[in-house]
């Protein structure tokens, strides 16, 4: 199976930056797709913003041109650049990732979630 391990999280004023960092460990052949997540109190979880194998990104309209995605194959890695924070970005967000468990068995895994409070 497989484990995720989230870090960078933590309170940041407006207008402040943080890094998000999602290290995968475990059984798998290959990890696929990585991304990031988020869940504000009384909403519902939203895709921040994802990353392909390959390196293709998607982000959602809101992080666009604030939010950077980034993966570290080797080290199985993922990270969230997070600049031009708002308190609207105010979550605890959470890593997924795609892992190919063998030739034809993907899952997907999701992290513990990380808090990112954005306050003056």
């Amino acid at each position: 199976q497989v484990q995720l391990v989230e870090s960078g999280g933590g309170l940041v004023q407006p207008a402040g930056s943080l890094r998000l960092s999602c290290a995968a460990s475990g059984s798998f052949f290959r990890i696929n797709a990585m991304g990031w997540y988020r869940q504000a109190p009384g909403k519902q979880r939203e895709l921040v913003a994802s990353i392909t194998a390959d390196g293709s990104t998607n982000y959602t309209d809101s992080v666009k041109g604030r939010f950077t995605i980034s993966r570290d194959n080797a080290r199985n890695t993922v990270y969230l650049q997070m600049n031009s924070l708002k308190p609207v970005d105010t979550a605890v967000y959470y890593c997924i990732a795609v892992a190919a468990l063998g030739v034809f068995s993907t899952r997907s895994f999701w992290g513990q979630g990380t808090q990112v409070t954005v306050s003056p």
